[in-house]
């Protein structure tokens, strides 16, 4: 008994860590925490800071005047604004429920041991990690063979599956799901499919999660896809409208509403502001999402880890 409560008593005195080490620890986590946060609380400032005030002094934390003016001008501009956020919402979620849904099960399959091909389609995941056909034959697959240019499909399709995600869930099912608990719904009469859907499913949140939340990020943040297939005004993204006004603030001028001339719309608009103002709206719903995926999203991340 005694013997057995020394044991414990070194194990904890092993396990424990210093107070000063803890400090350090904790000091280093507050700092990485405002080098996250800090930048997003500049972006907010600048955003609600008057134009004149950014044109006299430039970016500051503590702006001479504040203003909505940047925000007042995306709510006029709703129609653009509103039609460019849906799409990315409805992309962003068709693709990672999608992506979701392919990458998870191609993981599962090839986990298995029993699977006959295994071996090859492993070899077909493992190599465009390395070797890639490069952008031109993305294209001519995507537009001209199978016609996804200015349709909602191009920017869902090419970012649904990557080697990567189907690694991780490779990895996750091999070390998680035990071959017995497979072959016990085998025996008692269960399906594939079944096994997958009823079993699989249920215990695997934490790769689900993982998954989602990387896709989920990929989606809302891309731009690209818009900027090789779309041509079309009205299925532009969130983030290629961003792009846009980054790279020529007459896009939204090109647009006038309320009757006024470009001129007069050019004078009205507050450039940096605006541009400041969409990023907020573009970070926002996924900062917000982030933290009722954390939980599974770290425990995700942690597959293979050795427990002491």
């Amino acid at each position: 008994m005694n013997k057995g409560k020394g044991s414990s008593g070194a194990t904890n005195r092993l396990n424990s860590i210093k107070s000063s080490t803890n400090l350090l620890f904790n000091t280093t986590f507050v700092i990485l925490s405002l080098m996250c946060i800090i930048p997003f609380i500049f972006v907010f400032i600048i955003s609600i800071s008057a134009e004149s005030s950014i044109v006299k002094n430039g970016y500051q934390f503590f702006p001479d005047a504040l203003s909505l003016s940047a925000y007042e001008f995306l709510w006029n501009e709703k129609d653009v604004i509103i039609n460019a956020f849906s799409i990315s919402v409805i992309v962003t979620t068709l693709g990672t429920l999608l992506g979701v849904a392919l990458t998870t099960s191609m993981g599962y399959v090839l986990s298995r041991p029993n699977y006959k091909l295994k071996n090859f389609f492993t070899w077909v995941v493992f190599i465009p990690m390395i070797f890639n056909g490069g952008m031109v034959a993305s294209y001519v697959v995507n537009a001209n063979i199978l016609g996804l240019s200015n349709t909602i499909w191009a920017l869902i399709l090419p970012l649904a599956v990557s080697s990567f995600n189907v690694v991780i869930c490779k990895t996750f099912f091999r070390t998680t799901i035990a071959e017995s608990i497979i072959e016990s719904a085998k025996i008692e009469g269960a399906s594939q499919l079944s096994i997958y859907l009823r079993i699989i499913v249920p215990i695997s949140k934490p790769v689900f999660a993982t998954i989602a939340l990387f896709l989920a990020f990929g989606y809302w943040n891309d731009w690209f896809q818009s900027s090789l297939y779309i041509r079309e005004q009205s299925l532009l993204s969130l983030q290629a409208l961003l792009n846009n006004i980054q790279k020529n603030i007459e896009y939204l001028a090109n647009n006038p509403s309320a009757g006024l001339s470009m001129q007069q719309y050019v004078n009205q608009m507050p450039t940096e502001a605006v541009r400041m103002a969409i990023a907020v709206i573009i970070v926002l719903p996924i900062a917000c999402a982030y933290p009722f995926f954390q939980r599974y999203f770290v425990s995700g991340l942690t597959i293979g880890a050795v427990k002491g």
